[in-house]
């Protein structure tokens, strides 16, 4: 922060206060003379004093996370001025780090970006990443399932799911740095906590250059950091459906130019869905930051560590007999919300390895963490190095109730149960708990459990040296990664009624011989292992980059070459000694080109295009012939965008113009095995698409305190080429909306704070031979509390309510991924998952 001063015949001295909504001073905000170099920064109580030139028209007052406000001299009469600062929901003139090496306002970085601060993440944090992902334009989020494994489609590139294109990471360093060893998402290894500032989603190309590399954009949050300026935080929360959560921050000075910031949580859940299956768990995470040589080097160290256990809902069978898709009536005339039931684990079967006994009763469990280190260090001579490096560890299982046996999907009465297994007609059916026998009117529902033993390991490094000459800002680095992930499957049957949280059916006949059998015995029907394989990748890339600042026009450029190497281990059935082993490798190359032009002080544009690539999944490569994988190519990847940016007084706004194409793409999606009833299969097809799309977003200050935003996104996605069905050229790609957007309302003052917001997407398609469609829906959310003061300044207590899914909407997510393009939309029963339904939460937040 620069003090300037200056004096001139005629200037004027202004003096006044900065305050944010709840009239507290705000530290450190500029005020600037518009046009001139004449600027001050308030002081600890929030004041300022600056000598204004007579022929500046305006002052401005900024800060981070606040609207810029803008005062008319011409209006000045001499008094003291107050200025009530506005939280900027869009945050255009807030720094970024990602998308850029150097660091620039959202504003000024010549691409589609979207910032979400400390708050607005607290508030949109429900259930899942899906509840924060979904507000950003252009991004379609599926999160029906849980806490954990977003299905994220991004601008309409195809994905069976989870993070295909778009990596999460944290402080700039990927979670996962290779996609497609196993079907985990990336978020199955982190949990959102209180001690994030902020999240950064970069779209576009220009993504393709940093850290990892990434297709279609970056999803960064990043951490808080200690400062001079201690900051504790506690926030105790209650959900509907027995949940309970106590999350804590604290960051401050450790000693002389050495800080600190810890953040996490403990948790227990009985929902949000009742299943008898609780879930529990805890996250801390932390950093040390030391500043030395003279304040011109940082050494900052993280890290994770986490066991935490989440529930994941899959689709089944819905009430399809109206054509309406709703939720069914169970057996015993109650609602049927999940399929998952406590009542159906703790089996154990045999396989060549010995006894396994199924872990699905912890659902998708994650114990491990992660070991991070960042050094930076500033030559004076305008050179700037920058390293990372990670060590992360996870013991991982995703354990999951599927969407039916694999045959039949749909509830059965008995008699036809009976018929289809070939079982004598005088079998009975009791439940296993109390050996009462069901009534004659009873379905009954057979379905499959998954366990998928996913442990994980990776090392990554990344080097950069920037170089500032003139308005030149040339970054040249490298970055590399070794990850390996396991894939190990086992799978059994269960039976249940059709209920709620379903009970366990008991199915025994007396055969020919006149011996007793039981070929559901408590529920448990047929179990074996499937799978038993892991994957080896090593990366390494080279880039190259400059970003050219000028006076109205700024330019930049960047280079990226990659080596992806992958390592496949996989037995042939299972215990049998037999492998099929192989390496593959492949390389390519990136180039992006982007400008941002100043078309005034208030309205920038921009454009950008770029050549990128991805490198196919290692879990999707065959063995035609044995100890030979197939070939391993890229896919690749052309975008182009053009936009413009807007920020003057009361309004910010974006707009952008965008469009993609996809060239051999190896598309994995988990189906049913139609060669081996009850088994799952991963389906690879090879497809080219083509999206374009128009996205905008706007915030309008109504008043001090009180603000309108929201987005809007059409895109228009299609096959291009489908070399396993043609037919499907010029379908529309699955799970993908033509039409999304949001609209919010947020208030703040007083010492009261309240948000409501409706996210829509808009219908689509559930699978690629659009043989299913389904509707569009939306999801209001409502966040409302009061801040109490405590003690001295700066204590206080936050008393809030937050409600997810105001209206219950029961939208429909997606239909049956196991069930593919073979899926109908009639019938009596329709395979699909519902949002998850309206869930209150209260939460008591102390700030000293």
């Amino acid at each position: 922060m620069l003090i300037f001063s200056t004096t001139a015949i005629g200037q004027r001295t202004v003096s006044g206060t900065v305050m944010d909504n709840d009239n507290n001073p705000i530290i450190g905000a500029t005020v600037v003379a518009e046009g001139t170099n004449v600027g001050t920064i308030t002081d600890f109580d929030g004041k300022f004093s600056i000598d204004v030139p007579a022929d500046a028209e305006r002052l401005l007052v900024s800060f981070i996370g606040y609207r810029t406000m803008a005062i008319n001299m011409s209006d000045y009469d001499g008094s003291m001025i107050n200025v009530a600062m506005a939280e900027d929901a869009m945050a255009l003139d807030e720094v970024v780090v990602t998308g850029t090496f150097t660091g620039r306002t959202q504003k000024d970085a010549p691409m589609s970006l979207t910032v979400l601060n400390r708050d607005q993440l607290a508030r949109l944090s429900s259930n899942s990443q899906a509840d924060i992902l979904r507000t950003v334009p252009g991004i379609t989020a599926e999160g029906g399932g849980g806490e954990v494994a977003t299905n994220l489609f991004v601008r309409g590139f195809p994905s069976g799911g989870q993070y295909a294109f778009t990596p999460l990471q944290i402080d700039g360093v990927p979670i996962l740095s290779t996609f497609g060893l196993n079907s985990s998402a990336h978020d199955v290894y982190f949990r959102n906590d209180i001690g994030l500032r902020s999240l950064e989603f970069v779209r576009g190309g220009s993504s393709t250059l940093f850290g990892a590399g990434s297709v279609a954009g970056i999803v960064n949050y990043n951490s808080i950091r200690g400062t001079d300026d201690p900051e504790n935080k506690v926030q105790l929360e209650w959900g509907q459906g027995g949940r309970y959560k106590a999350d804590f921050l604290t960051a401050g000075p450790a000693s002389e130019n050495l800080y600190y910031a810890f953040s996490g949580f403990y948790r227990f859940d009985n929902g949000p869905l009742e299943t008898g299956m609780p879930t529990r768990g805890y996250q801390i995470r932390g950093n040390l930051k030391k500043v030395f040589n003279e304040g011109n080097s940082s050494f900052v160290v993280s890290m994770q560590n986490i066991d935490d256990n989440v529930q994941f809902y899959l689709p089944y069978p819905l009430d399809n007999s109206t054509g309406e898709r709703l939720r069914p009536i169970g057996n015993d005339g109650e609602t049927i919300y999940t399929m998952l039931s406590g009542n159906l684990k703790d089996f154990s079967f045999d396989t060549p390895f010995g006894q396994f006994k199924s872990p699905i009763g912890n659902g998708v469990t994650t114990d491990g963490g992660f070991v991070m280190a960042e050094l930076k260090h500033s030559f004076g001579n305008d050179w700037l190095l920058s390293a990372k490096t990670k060590a992360a560890s996870y013991e991982h299982w995703f354990n999951l109730f599927l969407d039916g046996d694999g045959v039949h999907n749909t509830p059965e009465d008995q008699e036809n149960y009976l018929i289809d297994r070939g079982l004598p007609a005088d079998a009975t059916f009791t439940y296993a708990d109390n050996g009462t026998q069901l009534a004659s009117g009873d379905l009954l529902f057979e379905n499959r459990v998954l366990d998928r033993q996913r442990d994980m390991e990776e090392l990554v490094g990344e080097v950069n040296l920037t170089k500032t000459v003139n308005n030149h800002n040339i970054t040249i680095g490298t970055f590399t990664s070794f990850t390996r992930a396991d894939d190990n499957n086992w799978i059994h049957n269960v039976l249940g009624d059709f209920t709620n949280s379903p009970r366990a059916v008991s199915v025994d006949y007396v055969d020919s011989l006149g011996n007793a059998v039981s070929y559901s015995a408590d529920g448990f029907v047929t179990g074996r292992q499937t799978s038993n394989r892991y994957h080896e990748s090593n990366k390494i890339a080279f880039y190259a980059a400059d970003e050219i600042k000028g006076d109205r026009l700024d330019l930049d450029f960047g280079v990226r070459w990659e080596r992806a190497e992958g390592l496949i281990s996989r037995e042939n059935g299972v215990g049998t000694n037999r492998f099929q082993k192989g390496t593959v490798s492949a390389s390519d190359f990136a180039v992006a080109i982007a400008a941002l032009y100043r078309l005034s002080s208030n309205v920038n544009v921009y454009a950008n295009a770029s050549r990128g690539y991805f490198f196919p999944q290692l879990r999707s490569v065959s063995f035609p012939l044995p100890g030979v994988p197939q070939s391993y190519e890229t896919e690749n990847v052309i975008q182009g965008e053009v936009g413009t940016k807007y920020s003057s007084g009361n309004l910010a706004a974006t707009a952008a113009v965008f469009i993609n194409t996809l060239t051999d793409r190896r598309n994995v999606d988990f189906v049913n095995d139609p060669n081996n009833p009850g088994n799952v299969i991963e389906e690879v097809a090879l497809q080219d698409t083509r999206t374009f799309g128009f996205e905008a977003s706007a915030n309008y200050l109504i008043m001090s305190g009180l603000s309108v935003y929201g987005n809007f996104t059409f895109q228009d996605h299609q096959f291009t080429k489908v070399e396993s069905d043609p037919t499907m050229v010029g379908n529309s790609i699955a799970r993908i909306p033509n039409v999304m957007g949001m609209v919010g309302l947020d208030y703040a003052g007083g010492g009261f704070d309240a948000n409501v917001s409706s996210n829509f997407l808009g219908s689509k398609f559930a699978n690629n031979s659009n043989t299913v469609e389904l509707e569009g829906f939306n999801i209001v959310r409502l966040d409302a509390g009061y801040t109490f003061d405590l003690g001295s300044a700066g204590e206080s207590m936050r008393l809030g309510l937050a409600v997810f899914n105001l209206l219950d909407s029961a939208g429909i997510t997606e239909g049956s991924p196991r069930q593919g393009n073979s899926q109908v939309g009639g019938g009596e029963f329709f395979v699909g998952r519902p949002i998850l339904p309206r869930r209150l939460f209260v939460r008591a937040a102390f700030n000293f």
